[in-house]
C-alpha cells in the first residue's frame, strides 16, 4: 500500500509538465497569430525580439536541412524520453522537489516540441536575442523549461544527491 501511495504521491509532478505545455501551447498560437514570419518586432532595442521562425532540426538547428527524416527521429527520441521522464518520476520520491520539478519542466517542455513536430513537422520558435552582430538561435517557452529542467537536476546533483544517499546508508 505505501508504494502505490508513494507512486501517487511523485505523479503529482506531472502537474507542472502540463502547466509548461499548456504555457508554451498559449505562447506559440499567439506568436503563430500575432508575427509576420522572420520580421523581426523589437522589444528591447538592439537585445531582444519576437521573431516567428520555424525550426524542422533540434537544438540550434541541428540537422534542420537534413531533408525531412530528422522529423520522426525526433519525434520518436521526445516519445522514448517522456516514457522515461514519466518513469522517473514515478520512482522518485515526492519530497525530492528539486530533481523532481526538474524532471516535470524536461517533460513538459519535450511534449510541447513534440507536439509540433507532430503536427507541423517543424517547432514554433519566436523569442530572439541578439548582442550586436550575435545572434542567439530562436526559441520557445518549451525550451526554456527544458533548459530550467537541466539546470535543477545539475543542482540536485552537485548539491543533493550525495545528502541523501548518505542518508539511505544511514537508515
Amino acid at each position: 500500500m505505501k508504494q502505490i501511495t508513494q507512486s501517487m504521491n511523485s505523479l503529482h509532478w506531472i502537474w507542472l509538465a502540463l502547466l509548461v505545455l499548456g504555457v508554451d501551447r498559449m505562447t506559440k498560437v499567439i506568436a503563430e497569430a500575432q508575427l509576420v514570419y522572420a520580421q523581426a518586432n523589437p522589444i528591447i532595442a538592439g537585445f531582444f525580439d519576437l521573431t516567428l521562425l520555424y525550426n524542422k532540426g533540434a537544438a540550434f538547428g541541428f540537422l534542420a536541412q537534413a531533408g525531412g527524416w530528422q522529423r520522426w527521429i525526433f519525434a520518436a527520441l521526445a516519445i522514448i524520453m517522456s516514457v522515461v521522464l514519466i518513469v522517473w518520476i514515478k520512482r522518485t520520491p515526492c519530497k525530492i522537489w528539486w530533481l523532481n520539478a526538474g524532471l516535470a519542466l524536461i517533460l513538459g517542455g519535450a511534449i510541447g516540441n513534440l507536439y509540433d513536430r507532430l503536427m507541423q513537422g517543424q517547432v514554433v520558435d519566436f523569442l530572439s536575442f541578439h548582442f550586436g552582430s550575435y545572434s542567439f538561435p530562436a526559441f520557445n517557452v518549451a525550451d526554456m523549461a527544458i533548459s530550467g529542467g537541466a539546470f535543477l537536476l545539475i543542482v540536485d546533483m552537485l548539491f543533493f544527491e550525495k545528502k541523501r544517499l548518505s542518508a539511505q546508508h544511514k537508515e
